[in-house]
């Protein structure tokens, strides 16, 4: 079975609309305006073929098709329509979107699925203007407390209550209810697919995120009237840590990944010697203890530089999310959808956080990926073709009904 491909891709351009960049991306922030425009022009498809429309306490929408057995628990595709500043249109938006087109298909067909199959849109996936990322299902799976995550701040100072409330995101819907099982469409946001000219990523698991604050602290100085050999140098010791590191990583953990994705200097002034850095690590690994090892590592050389250049350094664990292997059956529903569709496809580890890795604790799990151009993401150049994007999603509904149909076959037994 198949879906409409030309029918997926208007609804991508349309929903690039929402919140166009100028320059081909899109930026719907969590619970901004654009985001829930975003949303509203979702849930106008939906209604078309008549899904049921529910909100949970944290602001996730799901969009609910009825099985033949309402006693059963949700099969549910999901991902997210919220972007970074000037992100791309695919990243997130594909799943949901895919995600529709399958429950579109279904209605057209009037194929009817033992169980219902939910379309989940999550809340603040992205963590680019409330973090952690993954907010929505973190809350949803038991990860984060409710009262904790309704309490974090933007920059603007505005928290997450008070949006949730002002854009009316919030529903009774049960957290932690069950699932099924979840599946999760994507593009790679990586080169590998592209580079080894395969049509479809079978995801096995998600590798391992460290999320590390680094404050440097040296002394405040003036630039005119102290000497090198008498300074201590907050930002030219930091530049130092981030040159090892980066070092220590490429020469000891050749499949580890370090990133310094933010840096803040206190009372920066062209003319003074910064006191204090605040600068934030990210780390990945596929295996946890070897990530364990390389966080162990990288303390240690902050410590030592630290000493030699007579500054202090505090680290704080911001985020950890382990790694995660998704479920072997729904590995091989993706599997043998592929095999049947007769696509080239590998088996491949998610390098990227995704709310997939929360939702493999609570429920049988997995994901697809298809190729993205130059393996570009979080970037206004982010690029899928129309065929990738309709391959993919034929793979989603064949294994959604390959997981339905095993199941039925499985309780029938």
């Amino acid at each position: 079975m198949k879906v409409n491909g030309k029918r997926l891709w208007n609804s991508l351009m349309d929903m690039a609309k929402v919140g166009a960049s100028e320059n081909g991306g899109s930026t719907r922030l969590a619970l901004t305006d654009q985001d829930i425009a975003g949303r509203t022009l979702l849930i106008e498809w939906a209604k078309k073929i008549d899904l049921t429309l529910k909100y949970d306490a944290i602001g996730n929408l799901f969009l609910q098709k009825a099985g033949l057995d309402s006693s059963l628990n949700p099969i549910v595709i999901g991902s997210h329509l919220d972007t970074q500043p000037k992100g791309g249109r695919f990243d997130g938006i594909y799943g949901v979107l895919a995600g529709l087109e399958v429950l579109y298909s279904l209605h057209e067909t009037a194929i009817e699925t033992h169980h219902p199959i939910e379309l989940a849109v999550w809340m603040n996936e992205e963590g680019a203007r409330f973090t952690p990322a993954m907010m929505g299902s973190a809350v949803f799976t038991g990860h984060f407390s409710l009262e904790e995550i309704l309490t974090v701040k933007d920059k603007q100072g505005i928290c997450v209550a008070d949006e949730l409330k002002r854009t009316q995101q919030q529903g009774e819907l049960e957290l932690q209810r069950a699932f099924e099982a979840y599946y999760e469409l994507h593009i790679e946001q990586g080169p590998v697919l592209e580079n080894n000219a395969k049509e479809i990523g079978v995801v096995t698991g998600g590798q391992a995120i460290i999320w590390l604050d680094i404050e440097t602290t040296g002394k405040a100085a003036h630039a005119g009237t102290t000497p090198m050999s008498m300074r201590h140098d907050t930002m030219i010791g930091t530049a130092k840590m981030m040159v090892d590191l980066e070092q220590l990583v490429l020469q000891k953990y050749p499949e580890g990944l370090i990133t310094f994705g933010e840096i803040a200097v206190e009372n920066s002034s062209r003319n003074t010697i910064p006191a204090t850095v605040n600068w934030t690590i990210d780390l990945r690994h596929p295996d946890d203890n070897t990530m364990e090892k390389m966080q162990q590592d990288v303390l240690q050389v902050l410590e030592q530089l630290a000493n030699t250049r007579s500054l202090t350094v505090n680290t704080k664990l911001h985020w950890h999310s382990p790694a995660t292997p998704f479920n072997e059956t729904c590995v091989q529903t993706v599997l043998d959808s592929v095999q049947t569709l007769g696509f080239s496809y590998q088996k491949i580890v998610s390098g990227a956080g995704h709310d997939a890795i929360n939702l493999a604790k609570h429920c049988p799990t997995t994901m697809i990926f298809i190729p993205c151009e130059g393996g570009l993401s979080h970037n206004e150049a982010e690029n899928i073709t129309a065929l990738q994007a309709e391959q993919g999603a034929h793979v989603l509904l064949n294994s959604i009904l390959k997981f339905d149909q095993q199941l039925k076959l499985a309780q029938v037994g």
